[in-house]
């Protein structure tokens, strides 16, 4: 039986191989067997709803009219959002919107300005 390396994020010992890629099960972070770093591959790239990329600092415009959950309060169609912050997650923009506060939205749903 080989042994296979821990995990490098969650230092797990039950990773497994895929082709050329060693995966954890625990964390689902999979990186190249052969040993090389990919720096590219662990960054996240976050794009918007027409394939520009966002960065940390970006103007966006709403695509789409959402309804605000927990509220009967919507934001419209072209609303601007300035000074972007990318986070993890399913809704990965974090931002404020004038009149409504803190959000957080889809990137599927925005355009770069």
């Amino acid at each position: 039986m080989s042994t296979l390396p821990a995990c490098p994020k969650c230092n797990s010992e039950y990773t497994y191989e895929d082709g050329a890629q060693l995966i954890c099960p625990e964390c689902s972070h999979e990186w190249s067997a052969s040993g090389e770093a990919d720096a590219a591959s662990d960054t996240r790239v976050i794009k918007d709803s027409v394939g520009n990329v966002l960065n940390d600092g970006d103007t966006i415009s709403v695509i789409k009219d959402l309804k605000v959950k927990g509220s009967s309060l919507v934001v419209k169609v072209g609303t601007k959002v300035k000074n972007i912050r990318l986070v993890d997650g399913d809704h990965d923009i974090d931002c404020k919107i004038d009149g409504i506060g803190a959000m957080k939205l889809k990137s599927e749903f925005v355009r770069k300005v």
